[in-house]
Order: C-alpha cells, then sequence, then structure tokens
C-alpha cells in the first residue's frame, strides 16, 4: 500500500525537478520578451503620435481653408461696396436737397470704410494663414520623420518576432505542459508567485 501511494504522489525531489524545469522553461521565455524589450511600446507610441500628428494637420488645414473663405468673401464684399459707391455717386448727382445729398455722401463715406475693413481683415488673415501654413509645414515634417521611424523600428520588431516566434510558442506549450503535470496546489502556488514577481522570477 505504501508502494501505491508513492507512485500517486510524486516525491519531493520529482516536484522539486519539475519546478525546475519549469521555471528554466519560463526563464527563457522571459529572455525571449526581453530581446524584444520596450519595442512593441515604442511601435504604439509612435502609431498614436502619427494618429495626433493627422488630426492636427486635419485641423490646420481646415483653419487655412476657414481664413482663404473669409478672405474671399472680403474680396466680394468690397466689390459690392465699390459697386454700392458707383451707384450712390450717380444718384449724388440727381439729388433735389442738400439733406438728401448728406446722406447719400454718409453712405458712400460708409462704404468706403467698410472697403478699408475688409481690406484690414484681409491682411489679417493673410498673416494667420502664413502662421498657420508654417505650423502646418512643421507638423507634417515632422509626421515624415516620426513615419520613417515608426517603419524602421516595425521592421525590426518583426524581424525580432519572426526570429523568435517559434521557439517562443515551442517554450510556451511545453511551460504548459509542465505546469498539468505538477501537483495543481504547487502549480497555483507557482503561477501567483511568478505573477507577482516583478521579473518573473
Amino acid at each position: 500500500m505504501a508502494k501505491a501511494a508513492t507512485k500517486k504522489e510524486a516525491s519531493v525531489e520529482e516536484k522539486l525537478d519539475g519546478l525546475y524545469d519549469l521555471q528554466l522553461i519560463d526563464s527563457e521565455i522571459d529572455r525571449i520578451r526581453t530581446i524584444r524589450g520596450e519595442l512593441p511600446l515604442e511601435v504604439q507610441d509612435l502609431e498614436d503620435e502619427l494618429e495626433g500628428l493627422d488630426t492636427r494637420i486635419a485641423k490646420l488645414e481646415e483653419e487655412v481653408a476657414a481664413f482663404e473663405k473669409d478672405i474671399s468673401d472680403r474680396k466680394n464684399s468690397s466689390k459690392e461696396a465699390e459697386l454700392a459707391i458707383a451707384k450712390y455717386k450717380e444718384q449724388q448727382n440727381n439729388v433735389r436737397n442738400n439733406r438728401e445729398f448728406e446722406s447719400i455722401s454718409k453712405e458712400i463715406e460708409y462704404q468706403e470704410l467698410e472697403i478699408k475693413l475688409n481690406e484690414k481683415r484681409s491682411k489679417e488673415s493673410k498673416a494667420k494663414i502664413a502662421h498657420k501654413k508654417e505650423i502646418l509645414d512643421e507638423a507634417k515634417e515632422r509626421r515624415e520623420v516620426r513615419a520613417t521611424d515608426l517603419t524602421a523600428k516595425k521592421s525590426e520588431l518583426d524581424e525580432i518576432i519572426a526570429e523568435t516566434q517559434a521557439q517562443e510558442e515551442k517554450l510556451l506549450k511545453k511551460s504548459a505542459s509542465a505546469l498539468k503535470k505538477m501537483d495543481p496546489r504547487l502549480s497555483k502556488a507557482y503561477t501567483r508567485l511568478r505573477e507577482n514577481a516583478k521579473n518573473g522570477l
């Protein structure tokens, strides 16, 4: 009966050997993951940064388009004011009294002020467009640099993964199989310790 019990339950030496083998397998998996290092996080950060830059570029292009539309609207408004001035000058020639003349003169003066205001606002918009385009060019340039960095990092990561993927999968299967062979209590304790340790033991 004592022999049957020892066959069912592994000896302490066998348990320790099993734990040691499992630890070697898991340490090799950790080494492979260490080779990968921070590369996956760097790739993710670069992808996020590119997405942010794309959003910023789109927003800047919308702002430039809005300023250009504003300039166009002001040009149209100035043309309308010039037409109104011409119409008022025509009316000024056919006035009957002084009050009508003064009223038309005020309208002409108002339209001339509108033209000057439109010119001033157009110049301001052009300055803002120049500034936004400068920022836009910087953002596009930075995006190109980051896209190049991302391509390099991705290819480096793909290369490392290609080199280690098969070996890592093989080791993971080996680790899972070694864990199943162990006593359930012992395997739970090992897993818990491994998860709680910073370096995986």
